[in-house]
């Protein structure tokens, strides 16, 4: 195929124009304010001064599983302002969950924002991590 026929083809992704570059340029830029990826995580974390603090928002069993290191284990039902009182309001939160499938992240990063703290959904959850090759830690339950 030439490049013009590359260039002039009807399917389903050229039938809706792309935007134009400033549109583009506005609607990325505004959506890594709202969240980040597994590598970014992982790079930030291995820093050691992440700036922010991991939510794993699947239950507490699941968590036990298998769960992103240094992640703190808070269910998105259970986000409440007492359970946060601890962290300073501009605390950046990272929220994740299973994985694409799971709505839990944004469950999770909705409840924070309500509180009106500043948060991320980390894309992807234990399923991308897993993905990108990172290991998860497995706890064991409390007696």
């Amino acid at each position: 195929m030439s490049t013009l026929n590359t260039l002039t083809a009807h399917n389903a992704v050229t039938a809706i124009p792309a935007a134009d570059s400033a549109a583009a340029l506005a609607h990325f830029q505004a959506s890594l304010q709202f969240e980040t990826d597994c590598s970014d995580v992982s790079a930030a974390l291995a820093s050691g001064t992440p700036g922010f603090v991991l939510l794993d928002v699947r239950s507490p069993a699941l968590f036990e599983q298998g769960h992103v290191p240094g992640a703190l284990n808070l269910p998105h039902g259970k986000i409440v302002a007492s359970k946060l009182a601890g962290y300073p309001q501009d605390t950046l939160f990272v929220t994740y969950c299973a994985g694409p499938h799971c709505n839990g992240a944004a469950r999770g990063a909705l409840r924070l924002a309500q509180l009106g703290r500043p948060v991320k959904l980390m894309i992807g959850g234990i399923t991308g991590w897993l993905d990108e090759g990172l290991t998860l830690v497995h706890t064991t339950p409390a007696a």
